[in-house]
């Protein structure tokens, strides 16, 4: 199936469910997750971060993304994430991105509106939908650090502004989550994303979906939540997968992988459920 992103997450917003996106580190990274997303049916976007940027590895990846998604039925999207630099913008666009997050979140409004919406405007030159962060979302993802006390819960107001000013095709709230795995059970600020919902009419964004309970999830898909991340339950399943294989089979390294990968394949089945309606 031809790669897409706008149109997945739109068929979501409309119909409550939550395209799962997942960070995705090396090849058997993707193997596992397109082989699950396709054994359940779901859309799925694939995100590459600023880790793989730097380790000059984007295009590694998404060239091997490109080349395995005509095997899948299901719609499949690439997700560059959180980028803070619009250099990238080009990048993203050459590398053959589905997607791109701005995330200018860390910077007072008005810059974040300016970086925001020249990123959307070189993205919507070529039909590439582009994701706005408000607010600041706690935690460490991809080496970018919030610290619990400067997180900022996202207002109704400004996201309202944010989305008139930016023209971003969907915004990443800050409700209460954290990238990152939690010491406690996360709690949703679930009212302040039910007045979001009601004045924004764009799917929304939440960021580190580790370790949230599937109910508090299942309330969100009710309030605009169309796309979820998740990343450091991948990364964790996928290395526990990994240690496990190397006591299993020491000496066989295909085995030892595919070992690995289906650990990693049952983090993403348990995530694609939760993703549902």
């Amino acid at each position: 199936m031809p790669l897409a992103t706008g149109y997945i997450l739109q068929d979501a917003y409309k119909r409550h469910y939550a395209v799962p996106a997942f960070s995705v580190h090396t090849f058997d990274m993707v193997d596992a997750v397109l082989a699950q997303a396709e054994q359940d049916a779901m859309p799925v976007l694939l995100m590459v971060g600023q880790r793989a940027i730097r380790n000059r590895q984007m295009q590694t990846l998404v060239d091997y993304i490109c080349d395995a998604a005509p095997s899948f039925t299901i719609p499949i999207g690439i997700h560059l994430d959180h980028c803070r630099d619009n250099n990238q913008v080009i990048q993203a666009i050459r590398a053959g991105m589905t997607s791109f997050m701005m995330d200018a979140s860390a910077h007072p409004f008005d810059v974040n509106v300016a970086r925001t919406r020249a990123a959307v405007e070189a993205c919507h030159a070529v039909d590439m939908p582009v994701e706005g962060e408000l607010g600041a979302i706690g935690g460490v993802e991809d080496d970018i650090s919030v610290r619990d006390e400067d997180a900022e819960v996202t207002s109704v107001e400004a996201a309202v502004r944010f989305v008139e000013e930016t023209g971003v095709d969907s915004l990443a709230v800050a409700i209460g989550s954290a990238h990152g795995m939690y010491r406690r059970e996360p709690k949703l600020d679930l009212q302040r994303l039910a007045e979001i919902y009601a004045n924004t009419e764009i799917p929304l964004v939440l960021h580190g979906g580790s370790g949230i309970p599937r109910h508090q999830i299942a309330a969100a898909l009710q309030l605009g939540i169309a796309k979820i991340n998740f990343d450091t339950e991948l990364r964790l399943g996928f290395m526990s997968g990994l240690k496990d294989a190397a006591e299993k089979f020491p000496d066989d390294p295909f085995h030892a992988m595919e070992h690995a990968k289906a650990a990693l394949r049952e983090v993403v089945r348990e995530k694609i459920v939760f993703c549902r309606p």
